[in-house]
């Protein structure tokens, strides 16, 4: 029996696939649960539609993401840390810090997952961030860390 699988079966596909499965299997265990729809024509159509749908999204955030990377090169952030003796920071800069200085000085809403920091900024400098969009689209954010006044 061919089905539409609504969720990943371990084995058999991923969610939007259609498979051919036993029908005793379709009957007594996907279908009961949920996992998978009979594949008629209104289902397969319905399947087509919603795929359509979703790579021409998928398309979308990725145009947005490449946007923001090449936006992001053009917008410095600039963060003020207090420090000790000797020029250096107290603590670190971190990413939660970075990630809040684009919001209030971009209006750049980037979660402090997505930036990756290669080695902890603890000093005063100009430092390139890598920053995660998704799509396997990378940005670089440039972070200028001065010294409170």
């Amino acid at each position: 029996m061919k089905v539409i699988l609504q969720q990943d079966v371990k084995g058999h596909g991923k969610k939007g696939q259609m498979v051919e499965v036993s029908d005793g299997y379709a009957r007594n265990f996907l279908l009961p649960r949920k996992l998978a729809v009979e594949a008629s024509a209104e289902n397969i159509n319905t399947m087509k539609m919603q795929d359509k749908a979703r790579r021409a999204k998928e398309a979308e955030e990725r145009a947005a993401a490449l946007e923001l990377s090449n936006h992001l090169k053009e917008c410095p952030v600039k963060i003020v840390a207090k420090a000790g003796q000797g020029g250096r920071l107290f603590g670190s800069v971190t990413s939660k810090e970075i990630s809040e200085g684009l919001k209030e000085q971009y209006n750049i809403d980037i979660n402090k997952t997505k930036l990756v920091l290669a080695d902890p900024i603890k000093a005063f400098g100009t430092y390139e961030v890598k920053c995660k969009l998704g799509y396997e689209i990378t940005g670089t954010v440039r972070v200028m860390v001065t010294e409170q006044q």
